[in-house]
């Protein structure tokens, strides 16, 4: 048995009773933290608060799953993820891969930052579209896929939520609001300005998760503090999402 466990937003206490259940009964437990982190406990302290041995893989490892299915052939093996263990491709290859090799699998769901970024702002779940990340970007390398999925859900009237780099360290939503008028200044398709209504997450799930809504000119120079952040650039809004964004997050009437 091979089975997914959710972790939540932030720390050990978003655990749900199934999934604690799921890791007790255990003969391995692996994790992985290359698509995200508990921003509320660190990696090292893991085991003692779960109180069973954990070994943490690397990317390379969860993809190629050949340690991960090995062991899962003749034993219980919980690999625990970040947020809700379906959202990233890598764990849904991964589940094909047990299917495949004779061995059952089981999902332990859980919280995660694609349900919750529109419950924080008050905009309405259905109409958001794809979800993109930005990534940092290297030397002699900016790529701008990311520009245009956003362009393709905004010209739709539909809302974007943009996941930001977590490699090397985790990207702020002003330095991620940087590279976004970088891209505008490269593709010229007219999203993003001073004047561009955006929004900011930072630290979902977290007691202190901070919700800001405004112009990008002026969001840009505010400090949101620690990781993780995220942001969402509006669609057409309906009424109640402006009156949300403007009760909920701060934002200017008058942008609305």
């Amino acid at each position: 048995m091979l089975t997914f466990v959710g972790l939540g937003l932030y720390d050990i206490e978003d655990l749900t009773i199934r999934g604690k259940k799921a890791i007790e009964d255990a003969d391995l437990v692996f994790a992985e933290f290359y698509t995200s982190h508990l921003i509320g406990l660190k990696e090292e302290k893991l085991e003692n608060a779960l109180g069973k041995k954990v070994r943490l893989l690397p990317r390379e490892e969860v993809e190629n799953g050949e340690l991960i299915l090995e062991n899962a052939k003749s034993k219980n093996v919980v690999l625990l993820v970040v947020g809700d263990p379906m959202i990233a491709t890598t764990h849904v290859s991964l589940r094909i891969m047990a299917e495949d090799n004779g061995i059952k699998t089981r999902i332990v769901h859980n919280a995660s930052i694609i349900s919750a970024a529109p419950g924080i702002l008050g905009l309405q779940n259905y109409k958001f579209g794809r979800t993109v990340s930005l990534p940092f970007p290297q030397a002699h390398y900016f790529p701008t896929s990311a520009y245009d999925y956003i362009y393709e859900n905004f010209s739709r009237g539909l809302h974007t939520l943009i996941l930001l780099d977590i490699n090397p360290r985790p990207m702020t939503a002003n330095e991620a609001m940087q590279i976004l008028l970088d891209m505008e200044q490269k593709k010229k398709k007219g999203i993003f300005n001073e004047s561009t209504l955006i929004a900011v997450i930072a630290r979902a799930g977290a007691p202190d998760c901070l919700a800001r809504a405004g112009a990008l000119g002026k969001l840009i120079m505010e400090d949101f503090g620690p990781p993780l952040h995220s942001l969402v650039l509006p669609g057409k809004l309906h009424f109640t999402e402006e009156e949300a964004l403007e009760k909920l997050a701060g934002a200017p009437h008058t942008i609305l």
